[in-house]
């Protein structure tokens, strides 16, 4: 369980009608051309393929915008697809017979492995068959697949990972969380002009609030990265810069766009898991110690219930990898249905909003005033 105990109940129902989370009236799109196509790596996560079909399941049981390419083993997921009612028009097997592990080296593994289903499924997404990727399984090979199968968008120099997080007043974007360790300064003011891009268009939020992950607000303070990339993120037009964030104000909401590079977005992001599964545990353990605070557990459980769920990050759906020519969503390696099915879901504003070529645009301006500075 990953919860940050905090009201913002109101907020999150706005959240999740903007990523497409809500139920849609059901009508069946007879043009194939019409649906948001995603390419699921089925045999990845550790709960795979039991968890990863029943999401998937559920996603096209939600939305009729949506059809679902699972990649795997065919007679593993035949006997897996056949415990559940769907739309049979709306979910296809692509055969794989090989799967690539966690903990083996991803480059290799992307390179011999031409078979397995996460190769297989970003060849999908590669060759037009479909709009997105989603997989559980091994992060690495995700994300060098990402860049080698896939491709980078033309300009954009690295491709961050960026998963929205909960905070009190809705949701922010984190980016970097895991793609790059050893970013530059250019690096991070492209994350921050990509994660305004994102914010923007996909979470409705108007002239994003962008801050830098610092240990204190003022300028002058932070790793010598931090220290080169302050002045050229207050000086970029393109974005709402408001300075520093730390730590402890990214819950609260301070800012729209967190950004930093992948080894501190990684600590914030686990720090944010960690917190609050342990959080919610010494509140059960609290609420179970004597007979007065398990009547008060009885009668808060509603309202308690639907604020965690605001802050599980599972509703939220995976992280994208950004400035592909494709979209690449990471789910935790452990996520349950829920996190499948919201990762799918999410592909389908992506693909309206038409991100990757408001990306484009972006960069195709940014190279236009830089020949024009000459």
């Amino acid at each position: 369980m990953r919860y940050l105990c905090r009201e913002c109940t109101d907020t999150f129902s706005a959240v999740m009608s903007v990523i497409g989370q809500r139920k849609e009236e059901k009508g069946l799109i007879t043009d194939m051309s019409e649906y948001v196509k995603v390419a699921v790596d089925a045999m990845g996560g550790d709960n795979a393929p039991k968890e990863i079909v029943k999401g998937a399941v559920e996603a096209v049981n939600e939305s009729g915008k949506v059809k679902v390419y699972l990649v795997g083993m065919q007679d593993v997921l035949e006997k897996e697809l056949s415990g559940y009612t769907y739309q049979k028009e709306q979910m296809e097997i692509v055969p794989a017979s090989e799967i690539i592990e966690t903990a083996e080296p991803p480059v290799m593994a992307i390179r011999k492995k031409k078979d397995s289903s996460l190769v297989k499924a970003l060849n999908l997404v590669k060759d037009g068959t479909c709009d997105a990727y989603v997989s559980a399984g091994s992060t690495g090979a995700t994300l060098v697949g990402g860049q080698v199968i896939v491709g980078r968008i033309k300009g954009v120099e690295r491709p961050p990972l960026a998963p929205l997080i909960p905070t009190a007043t809705g949701c922010s974007l984190l980016i970097d969380c895991g793609a790059n360790v050893d970013a530059r300064p250019s690096h991070l003011v492209q994350f921050a002009k990509i994660g305004s891009v994102y914010m923007e268009n996909v979470m409705g939020v108007k002239n994003p609030r962008v801050g830098i992950v610092n240990i204190g607000a003022e300028e002058e303070k932070g790793n010598a990265l931090v220290k080169e990339t302050f002045p050229l993120l207050k000086n970029c037009p393109d974005i709402n810069f408001v300075g520093s964030v730390e730590a402890r104000d990214i819950p609260a909401g301070a800012v729209d766009v967190v950004v930093c590079e992948a080894f501190v977005g990684n600590v914030i992001l686990k720090t944010y898991e960690g917190v609050g599964a342990t959080l919610i545990t010494k509140v059960k353990e609290g609420m179970m110690t004597s007979l007065r605070s398990k009547i008060g557990a009885l009668l808060v459980k509603p309202a308690l219930k639907q604020t965690l769920k605001a802050f599980d990050l599972e509703q939220y759906g995976g992280a994208p990898l950004l400035g592909l020519k494709g979209l690449v969503v990471k789910t935790h390696g452990s996520s349950k249905a829920i996190e499948i099915k919201n990762s799918i879901l999410q592909c389908i504003t992506f693909k309206e909003q038409k991100i990757n070529e408001k990306i484009k645009e972006m960069i195709l301006t940014e190279e236009v005033l830089s020949e024009e500075d000459k």
